[in-house]
């Protein structure tokens, strides 16, 4: 049975939950998105979540942005298809939903509130966008990418026997 993940805003007024076979919070990602909107350490860490078993109250309070992209893997600036949700009474960023990916939806891990387990490496990604501040703390056994990395989420998690039935 998939992990149930519960989460929230910084002032309680959205409320969620949602069932996770990927529930180790890994990926750091460094994209100037992610860190701008969710990562004050320089980087955002998104889990997975499946879409259908997303519930949510509060909705009222949620708002949603999506980024425009202009960067050397997007010469001609494009709306990005990402649907980010984020609440409206304190700017706290809570999940990332794609229609590309429709079965999937990805909490931010900063917005959940259940206890997560502890990764046994990273990945960090999209190193190539990081702010020149940032110093990623690449320890022994961790991955390092530019831009995305060999394994989803689901085949990271399966390689490392953390998949949650």
């Amino acid at each position: 049975m998939p992990m149930m993940l519960e989460g929230s805003c910084r002032c309680g007024s959205v409320r969620f939950s949602l069932a996770s076979h990927t529930p180790v919070p890994y990926q750091r990602c460094y994209c100037s998105i992610c860190r701008k909107q969710a990562g004050g350490g320089g980087y955002a860490i998104n889990l997975g979540g499946l879409a259908d078993s997303l519930a949510v109250t509060g909705k009222e309070h949620l708002g949603l942005y999506r980024a425009e992209i202009a960067d050397e893997e997007h010469p001609v600036c494009e709306a990005s298809t990402g649907e980010r949700r984020f609440c409206r009474a304190c700017g706290s960023a809570l999940w990332l939903y794609d229609p590309t990916w429709p079965d999937l939806v990805h909490p931010f891990a900063s917005a959940v509130d259940t206890p997560l387990p502890v990764p046994p490496r990273r990945v960090h990604l999209m190193l190539k966008y990081k702010a020149n501040w940032v110093e990623p703390e690449i320890r022994n056994g961790d991955d390092a990418y530019a831009l995305y990395p060999e394994l989803s989420l689901a085949d990271w998690h399966r390689k490392h026997g953390l998949w949650v039935e």
